[in-house]
C-alpha cells in the first residue's frame, strides 16, 4: 500500500512523459534518444585536456605517473554526454528518487561505449554508495545504470553485474560538497574495500565500473585503485557525463 502511495504521490510531481518531446508514459522516448548529442570525443580522465583515443590517459599524465611509481588506476573512462545536456535527468533520478530514469540514462552510456575500442569486461561493478544511504535512497543509482548497460551492451548476452564485489566501508561526505581537490581524494581514500571472499573472481579480470558522474574522477580512481590491488587485469569506467569542477 505504501508504494502505491509513494508511485502516486511520484506520478503526480513528475508525470510520466519524455522531457523532450512530451510524449506520455516515457521519460525518453526513442526518438529523442537517438537525437542526443553524444560527445564525440574523449577527454584525458586526469588532466581532462587532451583528447585521448577510447577514454585512454595521455601520454603526459601517464608519464608523469609513471615517473612517480603510481601506474593510472583507471584503464579508460568514457563520458557519454555533457553534464548541461543532462542535468535535470540526473538530479530526478539521483535527488528525486525517480529510479525509471535508470534506465534512459543506462542506455546512453551504452551508446557511447560502443562507439569506443574498448574491449568488453568480463563482468560489471556498480560503484557502491554506503547502506545508509542505500535506506534512506531506496536504491543505488549506480546498479541500476549497470543493470540497463548489462542488459543492452552485448544484446543476447548478459554480463554479469556484481554489486557484491565492491564495498563502501565509511559513509563518507558527499563528494560534490568539497570544492578542493586534495581534500576530495582525503575524503575517499579507503572508503572502499574489496569482500574478502570475492577476491578470486577479481583475478585477472576486465572490470568494467559504472557510475552516475564523475567530477575530478577521485571515486573511480579509488575504487579502481582498490581493484587493481585485488589482482584486476583491467580496470575500464563508463559515466553519463563529466561535471565541470568549480
Amino acid at each position: 500500500m505504501l508504494q502505491k502511495i509513494n508511485k502516486f504521490i511520484l506520478d503526480a510531481l513528475f508525470p510520466i512523459a519524455c522531457f523532450f518531446c512530451g510524449k506520455r508514459d516515457t521519460w525518453l522516448c526513442d526518438e529523442c534518444l537517438r537525437k542526443l548529442p553524444l560527445l564525440a570525443f574523449q577527454l584525458c580522465p586526469y588532466c581532462e585536456k587532451e583528447i585521448v583515443s577510447n577514454g585512454h590517459f595521455c601520454e603526459k599524465c601517464k608519464k608523469t605517473a609513471l615517473e612517480k611509481n603510481i601506474p593510472p588506476p583507471l584503464d579508460a573512462l568514457i563520458c557519454a554526454i555533457k553534464y548541461s545536456g543532462i542535468s535535470k535527468f540526473v538530479h530526478l533520478f539521483k535527488y528525486n528518487f525517480v529510479s525509471d530514469l535508470g534506465a534512459p540514462l543506462g542506455k546512453i552510456i551504452v551508446k557511447n561505449f560502443l562507439k569506443s575500442n574498448l574491449p568488453l569486461p568480463d563482468f560489471i561493478i556498480p560503484v557502491p554508495i554506503h547502506k545508509r544511504k542505500l535506506k534512506w535512497r531506496g536504491f543505488n543509482q549506480a546498479e541500476i545504470l549497470a543493470q540497463t548497460v548489462s542488459q543492452n551492451l552485448t544484446p543476447g548476452i548478459l554480463l554479469p553485474v556484481h554489486s557484491d564485489i565492491l564495498v563502501r566501508r565509511s559513509n563518507t561526505r558527499a563528494q560534490m560538497k568539497i570544492k578542493n581537490y586534495q581534500k576530495r581524494l582525503a575524503n575517499i581514500r579507503g572508503a572502499f574495500a574489496v569482500s574478502p571472499e570475492k577476491e578470486d573472481l577479481i583475478r585477472d579480470k576486465k572490470i568494467l565500473l559504472i557510475d552516475d558522474i564523475a567530477t575530478t574522477g577521485a571515486t573511480l580512481f579509488e575504487c579502481a585503485k582498490i581493484l587493481k590491488s585485488a589482482g584486476a587485469k583491467k580496470v575500464c569506467g563508463a559515466v553519463i557525463a563529466r561535471q565541470e569542477f568549480k
